[in-house]
């Protein structure tokens, strides 16, 4: 079957054929409908080096996924063959306490994990290929229906990472408070989607892009503002001088960062989502007071099912742009280069 891979850090992914995975005691082969190429792939194939994360390449990208269960393993239960299925893309241990509460991101047994801290497309093999193998069924998402893997494909991670920052500030955003986002891209528009599903806080969306932020405004923004000198301030003007109870940086440069801490309100969450490298400095007069900084790094399994019944009634939507798995190589070229809005999906399978 084709693939394609990540051979050396620093390196552009090859398309090449590998052998057809078949499935071992309790794992499934799923014929993948869709694969999101993402912008944490552009960081493993140009930044990353050896010694910096537990795994490293060769492996095939896409930690994005959603299609078919093709076949079963000996022991594997509760799927059927041919079923519609979206894939939870971190895998722990499966016995720690975070795993069996589905926050397998934050396993605690990493040396009992396929990967630590990974999974597929991320130190093992993932959904930019025609089949993957997935080494429990746990990790299997039944789609709702009226669901296609193409639609659920980039949720997995384009929407479950902002939704899980957003739930984690869900007590702050009742009506009469504002939510800023921070870049409109794949995750921002998205955790735009989220806020106006979720919440009842005024939205308002920056960006540098006046393309990026006419999709901000489609997504269910109140207010969309170009990067500047003045967004701080008109961020303030817009909130009657408090500053926003909540701040979704989908980018993480220093700018964005310093923007972020400029536009807080007092006892507000200012919630690091993208990996754009940025530091912030902290001190006693960095921040407004009692304003809670933290990361997250994707989101549960859980989550995951509550974004895809957002998303099977209507609530949640990717933009989409597609390509074939030969054009995949494409796909990240245009993503990298800022020429897509929304979220580059990869269709090895298109029925």
């Amino acid at each position: 079957m084709k693939a394609l891979r990540l051979r050396e850090w620093k390196t552009e992914p090859v398309l090449t054929e590998v052998p057809q995975p078949r499935p071992g005691p309790g794992e499934a082969v799923v014929r993948i409908g869709a694969a999101g190429a993402c912008h944490s792939d552009l960081h493993l194939m140009h930044e990353f080096g050896p010694g910096l994360l537990p795994w490293g390449p060769p492996f095939t990208l896409g930690h994005e996924n959603a299609g078919w269960v093709h076949e079963l393993g000996p022991g594997a239960s509760g799927l059927e063959v041919g079923q519609a299925v979206a894939v939870y893309g971190p895998w722990g241990c499966g016995t720690c306490t975070r795993c069996l509460l589905g926050i397998e991101t934050y396993c605690e047994n990493p040396d009992k994990a396929p990967v630590p801290g990974g999974g597929g497309g991320l130190g093992l093999d993932g959904g930019m290929a025609e089949f993957m193998l997935v080494p429990s069924t746990r990790h299997l998402v039944p789609l709702p229906e009226g669901l296609d893997p193409v639609t659920a494909a980039p949720l997995t991670d384009a929407a479950l990472t902002p939704y899980h920052a957003i739930r984690r500030s869900w007590p702050k955003l009742p009506p009469g408070t504002t939510a800023v986002v921070i870049g409109v891209g794949g995750l921002g528009h998205l955790a735009v989607q989220i806020l106006r599903a979720t919440t009842a806080t005024r939205i308002i969306a920056v960006d540098t892009r006046e393309d990026a932020l006419a999709l901000a405004r489609e997504s269910g923004a109140d207010h969309a503002l170009p990067t500047g000198s003045g967004t701080g301030p008109r961020i303030r003007e817009l909130t009657g001088g408090r500053g926003a109870d909540a701040v979704f940086d989908c980018v993480g440069s220093d700018s964005t960062l310093a923007l972020g801490a400029e536009s807080a309100r007092s006892l507000g969450d200012l919630t690091i989502i993208g990996l754009g490298g940025g530091t912030l400095g902290m001190g006693f007069f960095t921040v407004p007071y009692e304003v809670s900084v933290q990361t997250t790094y994707w989101g549960s399994r859980p989550e995951l099912i509550e974004v895809l019944d957002l998303a099977a009634r209507g609530q949640l939507r990717a933009s989409v742009t597609t390509f074939g798995l030969d054009e995949a190589t494409e796909a990240y070229r245009r993503l990298e280069s800022g020429e897509l809005t929304g979220r580059a999906v990869v269709v090895p399978n298109r029925s």
